[in-house]
């Protein structure tokens, strides 16, 4: 096996999961909870960047409102992670490796 040939596909990938890992910070995705009454904006790095809560549960009870918040923030979660896979199985695609080497190796 060709030692020099391994390392630069090593140095390769290596440079495409941090362009990748980049590339996140700037996705955005969004995602609601209770039919859109709660949404959450959130970037693939898992930052959130904002919360819109409709009017209408203004007057709700407390714990109705915490718990479409909670989901909310769940599906935003779930969202980014589904982006990140997909973002991984192209990198990993245009490098010619097995899609599931990134994900399913802890490499992102």
């Amino acid at each position: 096996m060709d030692f020099q040939k391994m390392m630069k596909q090593a140095q390769e990938m290596q440079f495409k999961l941090q362009e990748v890992q980049e590339k996140l910070h700037d996705i955005e995705i969004e995602a609601d909870a209770g039919g859109g009454l709660v949404k959450v904006k959130m970037s693939c790095s898992g930052k959130i960047l904002g919360l819109n809560i409709d009017d209408s549960l203004m007057v709700s009870d407390k714990e109705t409102l915490e718990d479409l918040i909670v989901a909310a923030m769940n599906n935003a979660n779930d969202t980014k992670e589904e982006r990140i896979k997909s973002e991984t199985a192209a990198m990993m695609e245009g490098l010619g490796l097995p899609e599931g080497m990134a994900g399913g190796g802890g490499l992102l």
